[in-house]
């Protein structure tokens, strides 16, 4: 792969990371982060990236199981 692709790569990997964090914090389907997860270990996979994000990731589904038992939060804390 070249350069820029595996930066583009780098890109994507981050924004669906992100995008996975951001959905757990706004209390939306647990799957839906998972999803984000795993399509950026694929993605990482794919531009030879795989080695680095795996433990991002690792942690991320590690997570999910406990994340699930909790209860969304109702309202947010006072300011």
């Amino acid at each position: 792969m070249e350069e820029s692709e595996v930066e583009k790569a780098r890109e994507k990997i981050q924004k669906l990371l992100v995008t996975g964090d951001n959905r757990l914090k706004q209390g939306v389907d647990r799957e839906k982060a998972r999803q984000s997860f795993l399509q950026a270990l694929e993605v990482a996979r794919e531009a030879g990236l795989e080695e680095q994000v795996r433990p991002l990731v690792e942690i991320r589904l590690a997570d999910l199981p406990r994340l699930a038992r909790e209860s969304p939060r109702s309202a947010e804390p006072d300011a």
